[in-house]
């Protein structure tokens, strides 16, 4: 199942910079997976959008607090499903 994911990062920069390079090595492994599958940076803001792989909204919600930033963060999510007339899908 595939999500449509916004990450806005409400820390300060001395957290963030304390914990950047665990984050960054966590988005590889989760990259790599397969469970993160893009992401965007949203310029002038700490946001970002993505899009993530899982079975289901409980694995999605693991992945997402697996992160080390995760108790900074708001997310919101949106379940997506294959349109009928998606060009992708032709």
């Amino acid at each position: 199942m595939e999500f449509l994911v916004r990450i806005e990062f409400t820390s300060t920069a001395e957290t963030r910079e304390s914990l950047l390079v665990a984050e960054h090595k966590r988005v590889h492994e989760l990259g790599a997976a397969g469970t993160l599958r893009r992401l965007w940076m949203i310029p002038g803001s700490h946001a970002a959008w993505s899009i993530w792989e899982a079975p289901g909204a409980t694995e999605l919600h693991a992945a997402i607090a697996s992160l080390p930033f995760y108790p900074f963060i708001i997310v919101e999510v949106h379940a997506l499903a294959a349109h009928p007339l998606d060009p992708a899908a032709r």
